[in-house]
């Protein structure tokens, strides 16, 4: 009897198995890789600002604390962003000719305020308050990174629910004094979790509550 099939047909047959068991495990890793990638998380992804703003000049250079541009922090849930006064309170006097703050000036004259970039946008259906987490001893380090390290401003961790989980679950791995909250380059020490939970208990956090549904989303 003539055979039907060509000899590779056998090939084909292991390689189309193989695909059929295979492809949708790689779809599925891929689909992983995509959403932990810059290109969903932005992390590390620099935004196109009005104007060109360095943290590393402003806060490590200079030594302007946080609190100085972000007023609200201790207190808001938002930690507010500066009004164009605030920056001419300086540039007014310093670089008041520079071409690159023109929008800074030009804001002023026009009272129109800056379009600023959001480089952190928590969802709307995500609960977040800036000054809790400030007053509970988290340190804008945990969050934000070293932003006086930041030439420009980018998104330094990828702010999901499994990150977000991550802390709340060991908090005392991340709280800090609250004296310490601003500082950029604090040091945890070696016995950090008992720390932790010393502070823990003097800010009257509830750990075991941190991961309730209703803290988050409400």
């Amino acid at each position: 009897m003539p055979q039907i099939f060509h000899p590779s047909a056998n090939t084909l047959a292991r390689l189309a198995l193989f695909g059929m068991g295979v492809g949708p495990l790689g779809s599925l890793v891929l689909g992983y890789l995509l959403i932990r990638s810059p290109y969903q998380t932005n992390v590390r992804v620099i935004r196109e600002q009005p104007v060109p703003f360095s943290h590393e000049h402003h806060v490590h250079a200079l030594g302007i604390d946080c609190r100085y541009c972000h007023t609200s922090v201790e207190t808001e849930g938002f930690a507010g962003m500066p009004p164009t006064y605030t920056c001419m309170s300086c540039h007014s006097q310093i670089w008041a000719g520079s071409p690159m703050l023109e929008p800074v000036r030009a804001s002023l004259r026009e009272r129109k305020p800056l379009a600023w970039s959001r480089a952190h946008d928590i969802p709307d259906f995500v609960y977040f308050h800036h000054g809790i987490h400030v007053q509970k001893g988290v340190a804008c380090v945990s969050c934000h990174g070293r932003v006086d390290q930041m030439p420009l401003m980018w998104k330094e961790e990828p702010m999901t629910m499994e990150w977000c989980l991550n802390c709340h679950r060991h908090p005392e791995r991340h709280v800090r004094p609250r004296e310490a909250v601003f500082l950029m380059d604090w040091v945890p020490p070696r016995d950090q979790p008992s720390l932790g939970r010393e502070l823990l208990q003097k800010y009257h956090v509830e750990a075991e509550q941190l991961t309730n549904c209703s803290i988050c989303h409400r």
